[in-house]
């Protein structure tokens, strides 16, 4: 006989894990407990030793669907004689460990009960059971139980009561758990507010909406949804105009892979992931011109299937997919309360579907693509947030990440993980930073979190770096960004050794006050040498170049062929009038309001313009996007450049790359040909630096054939290649980065230092 004690972190709260451990250890006849406390898992098991081994084996093998374990302490100890199992009561005791659970889909079993005219839970939209549902955007504080949610507010009729109660029913201590008798309810009302329907006449009163054509918003579980019939150009148009994102891509819900089928093309792997219990938005490609006022000028769709109650009302009750877009003004929060939803989308829709269960934070929908066999973050949000990052080794001390200016995350590390929040966005509004500051108060609330140092970018000018540079009570770092990117990496992948970092994005700020972003670097942990960059080019207007491809596009011409390049018969050069022409000749000449740039994604605009694809841009890496869209596996050759040149300054020349782009007779390959060039680019540096390991990330790794290409080129050449998956390569994975870095400084008398 003995008797074993174990603490188990990770996904082992609200996911159906005391049941599961309850019912396996009295099938195996043993005694003891099992109970929560916000540090984790607590099981004490006794009875002969071989079926404690059994319990332990099962404990790896059989978890519940949505358990996870990342951390198992176990130990010995002398039987003291318990005579039974029990499952007893939380405790509010211990440090907050627990890993805060992500929204999952509705299941299989809650979906037949939904549908099935004979269950008491027939078309309830806030179905549940402890195999699905919400979980991230309702808990309130940890042990995830239920006076810890917000669904504190409603009181379990009987029955519900006596599922919860019953450790053998699929909704025990299911916190969410309601029905129609006890539960949230629905509600429909007009633009103004006025009360129109309640219950399932308001769901049939929102379909009586699309189907008319009318933009209605939708409370959903993590915030709000613009929703319209999809297959409405006029629809669409109207929502893109209310909204004010005038080509950006919408998501589009379609009822289930049937109908999705119909409009687009996705491979196994991207049904795979539409499946999945994430569900999230995936990029593929769209048939013909179907839902082309969805992403205008783009092949692909952004594709999603219905992953809540509510949702599956929606489209079981129509015949088309919808456009389902966050519920906000364009680069703004997703609004979450009801008033909040009124007072802002009110103006932009014609109806809108309420709730009274509360949303306690805010989560947009994750966004995925799928490149070369394997699935990558676009967007990282409801159904993976805020599942930890784990490290190969102890931080040496609480850090905060405060990440990026676009596409915003925060982070933060303490013992041997990182947790990143969900997409905060965009941080050029009052909105987007107060939405960033509420949810970094949650987190810090949540795991009783205070950091001893910050970490920050070198951007003097974005919002993140004013923020953290304002706080006291904590040490601060700057880190730059591309290295934040590598660090981003390394960290998913618990490398610790050093690597050659390839750092391809739009723009980021360099140590030495120039814009970066196609960068080589030799890293480790701690230091890092910038090895090797793009040839600096002029962007002629700052921040107005980013949004015209036009531009990159002239400056590379001036460098290219100076004043000659004003009448070439050129896409970007007709883009102007001759008068612009030579005001912009001028700037950059006299190097007037034109920063040098050495950053890969504008290269990507530069190739766009001149092959005439875009001029101007109205959405970030929208150029970018069209440049993927025109990928040719049949075509292999490339055009030329040059490295060093024999100057030894670590410049990766471009200029032969567009001479030859410029002489090329076959435009319509010039797009592969330019991503074939940048392999091989990539490949050339990596083998000069000499570094085993080659890490790769920035936003350019976005993009999937040139991901894929590269990854087997290096491959093939006896590199160790490594890319991100857990995170976005994008600046949404930049403070997994900074926190791993942030993580391994010492503090020696009351001194920063690298080391670790």
């Amino acid at each position: 006989m003995v008797r074993l004690k174990l603490h188990l972190q990770g996904a082992v709260q609200g996911v159906g894990f005391r049941p599961f451990v309850y019912r396996t250890a009295r099938r195996l006849g043993l005694s003891g407990y099992v109970s929560n406390n916000p540090a984790g898992v607590f099981i004490e098991v006794e009875g002969a030793r071989g079926r404690v081994d059994s319990f332990l084996r099962e404990l790896e093998t059989d978890t519940p669907p949505l358990a996870k374990i990342t951390h198992r302490e176990t130990a010995l100890a002398a039987p003291v004689g318990y005579r039974e199992f029990e499952i007893r009561p939380s405790s509010e005791r211990g440090a907050p460990a627990a890993v805060l659970l992500p929204d999952m889909s509705i299941c299989a079993d809650c979906t037949r009960e939904l549908l099935d005219a004979q269950d008491r839970r027939y078309r309830y939209p806030f179905i549940n059971c402890t195999n699905c549902g919400p979980r991230f955007t309702l808990i309130e504080g940890l042990p995830y139980d239920r006076p810890n949610t917000t669904m504190k507010a409603f009181t379990m009729c009987p029955e519900c009561q006596a599922e919860y109660d019953t450790p053998r029913d699929r909704r025990y201590h299911a916190q969410p758990n309601a029905c129609p008798r006890c539960g949230p309810a629905v509600w429909l009302v007009d633009a103004q507010g006025t009360p129109r329907a309640r219950g399932e006449s308001a769901v049939r009163g929102l379909l009586d909406a699309i189907e008319q054509g009318g933009i209605v918003a939708v409370k959903g579980i993590g915030g709000f949804h613009l929703i319209c019939d999809a297959t409405r150009e006029a629809a669409v148009e109207r929502l893109r105009a209310r909204k004010g994102r005038s080509e950006k891509p919408f998501a589009v819900m379609f009822r289930d892979l049937e109908q999705l089928r119909a409009y687009a093309t996705p491979d196994p792997e991207e049904e795979a992931l539409l499946l999945s219990q994430e569900r999230p938005v995936v990029l593929m490609r769209r048939k013909g011109e179907a839902l082309r006022a969805v992403s205008p000028g783009l092949l692909t769709v952004g594709a999603f299937l219905p992953y809540s109650p509510l949702h599956h009302l929606v489209l079981e009750g129509l015949d088309v997919p919808i456009v389902a877009t966050s519920g906000n003004l364009s680069e703004e929060p997703i609004v979450k309360e009801n008033d909040e939803a009124l007072a802002r989308l009110g103006p932009l829709c014609d109806a809108l579907l309420l709730h009274d269960r509360p949303i306690h934070r805010r989560c947009d929908d994750s966004v995925l693509k799928e490149a070369g066999g394997a699935p990558q973050f676009i967007r990282r949000a409801r159904g993976y947030v805020s599942m930890p990052v784990l490290l190969p080794t102890r931080l040496k001390r609480p850090v905060l990440a405060v990440g990026g200016q676009l596409k915003n995350t925060f982070a933060i590390g303490f013992d041997t993980q990182i947790v990143l929040s969900q997409h905060i966005g965009d941080m050029e509004s009052p909105e987007s930073l107060a939405h960033f500051e509420e949810t970094l108060a949650d987190f810090c609330a949540l795991y009783q979190f205070k950091p001893e140092l910050i970490v920050h970018d070198l951007h003097p000018r974005y919002e993140t770096t004013r923020w953290a540079q304002a706080q006291t009570g904590a040490d601060r770092v700057g880190l730059q960004h591309h290295y934040a990117h590598i660090l981003s990496c390394m960290a998913e992948h618990g490398l610790r050794e050093s690597v050659t970092g390839i750092a391809w994005d739009g723009t980021g700020y360099g140590t030495d006050g120039t814009l970066w972003g196609g960068e080589v670097f030799t890293c480790d942990l701690t230091q890092c040498e910038r090895t090797f960059h793009l040839r600096p080019l002029r962007l002629i207007g700052g921040e107005q170049a980013v949004r015209e491809p036009r531009r990159v596009a002239l400056s590379i011409l001036f460098d290219l062929f100076g004043e000659e390049s004003l009448e070439m018969d050129l896409p970007p050069v007709a883009a102007f009038d001759s008068a612009e022409r030579a005001v912009l000749w001028t700037a950059w000449h006299r190097k007037f309001h034109a920063p040098f740039c050495s950053s890969a994604g504008r290269l990507f605009d530069a190739v766009a313009a001149l092959t005439g694809r875009i001029q101007r841009c109205t959405y970030e890496a929208q150029a970018a996007m069209m440049i993927e869209d025109c990928y040719d596996p049949d075509v292999t050759d490339r055009y030329a450049y040059a490295i060093d040149n024999g100057q030894g300054d670590g410049q990766i020349d471009w200029r032969p790359l567009f001479r030859d782009l410029l002489a090329d007779r076959d435009p319509a390959g010039a797009p592969t040909r330019f991503l074939n060039t940048l392999v091989g680019i990539a490949h050339d540096a990596a083998v000069r630096v000499g570094r085993e390991i080659v890490c790769l990330s920035g936003g350019v790794f976005q993009n999937g054939p040139l991901r894929a290409m590269m990854v087997r080129r290096l491959g093939e050449a006896g590199f160790r290649v490594y890319h991100q998956r857990a995170v976005p390569p994008n600046d949404g994975g930049i403070s997994l980065g900074q926190a791993y870095y942030g993580g391994m400084l010492k503090r020696i008398n009351g001194v920063i230092h690298e080391g670790g």
